[in-house]
């Protein structure tokens, strides 16, 4: 069985603000990471990550778990109520 939970974010202004900035760093480091992806030709995860990883950390200045998975699982856009959703990626 699988559960679901919905929740909202209530943030102060200055954690919304930093939120916020925290997505936009992700998003670029996103495009970033897709643009290293097809030059090298590189579309493993894992492999991706070894690629990307320290340079995205330092350059976006992210946490670990920011700079590991954000990235690679592809951006995040503001979404149809205010809040953000992540891009699906379906394979065919």
């Amino acid at each position: 069985m699988k559960l679901v939970l919905q929740i909202r974010l209530l943030p102060t202004p200055a954690q919304a603000t930093a939120l916020e900035a925290t997505l936009r760093a992700c998003n670029e480091a996103a495009a970033w990471v897709a643009e290293v992806a097809f030059e090298t030709r590189t579309f493993r995860n894992f492999t991706l990550r070894k690629h990307t990883y320290a340079e995205v950390k330092e350059r976006w200045e992210l946490g670990a778990q920011a700079a590991q998975h954000g990235p690679v699982n592809g951006p995040c856009h503001p979404g149809p109520r205010g809040g953000w959703t992540r891009t699906q990626h379906h394979r065919q």
